[in-house]
């Protein structure tokens, strides 16, 4: 297949140049880190690297979209075996453990955990390791996107970053939708194609899905 061809649409919105000499990390793929990995695979990213500790259970089918065959299998495993149908020429690298510190990380890294603890760790370890860092965050149908590039929006990401205690804690089961996961990531891959056409990015985007209100701090 020519990578023309499959590229055509997007060529002025994705730089060939740029995206080719991009490594993508992803820490986490739940419910938003799954559909940011398929669309960066979709995309044309040409190394991609996942990292997570978890498994596929009953509650990721129709929260995280995996498929009932994915059942028991760990996630990292399931995400990259989707990602290389999409792109067969894709580098994948699979760490099926937690984010450590010490990890090797790609150029951009996609930041969608659960933990705010665990998001003040990995903005430590990688602030100065990559030039692209967003983070992705949802809570039934509430998403924040906050992407740190340049030195205005790095400056105001670690403000962003509250302690445990102050994180709001919704119902078990009015937690995770796949819809606005969808949302979210193209959020977020978004703000990686502007900053690859090295467009001013939008440093903090809130959106209530079911208020239809969208708040925006560039």
């Amino acid at each position: 297949m020519s990578s023309d061809e499959r590229y055509s649409r997007q060529r002025d919105i994705v730089p060939p140049d740029r995206i080719a000499a991009c490594r993508a990390t992803v820490i986490g793929v739940g419910a938003i880190g799954r559909q940011v990995a398929l669309q960066l695979a979709a995309i044309g990213v040409p190394s991609l690297q996942l990292i997570d500790f978890d498994v596929v259970e009953d509650s990721n089918l129709a929260s995280q979209g995996y498929l009932e065959a994915d059942l028991g299998r760990a996630k990292v495993e399931a995400t990259g075996d989707l990602c290389r149908q999409i792109q067969g020429g894709l580098q994948l690298h699979l760490v099926n453990d937690r984010f450590r510190r010490s990890q090797e990380i790609g150029d951009v890294v996609f930041c969608c955990v659960d933990k705010i603890e665990i998001r003040r760790t990995i903005w430590d370890s990688v602030k100065d390791r990559t030039s692209f860092f967003t983070d992705g965050r949802m809570s039934a149908e509430v998403l924040r996107v906050l992407t740190a590039c340049d030195a205005a929006s790095r400056q105001h990401y670690p403000t962003t970053l509250f302690s445990a205690g102050e994180a709001y804690a919704g119902t078990c089961t009015a937690k995770s939708t796949v819809y606005c996961a969808n949302v979210a990531a193209g959020l977020m891959v978004a703000q990686f194609t502007k900053y690859l056409r090295r467009l001013p990015v939008d440093a903090d985007l809130q959106f209530n899905l079911l208020a239809g209100e969208l708040a925006v701090v560039s």
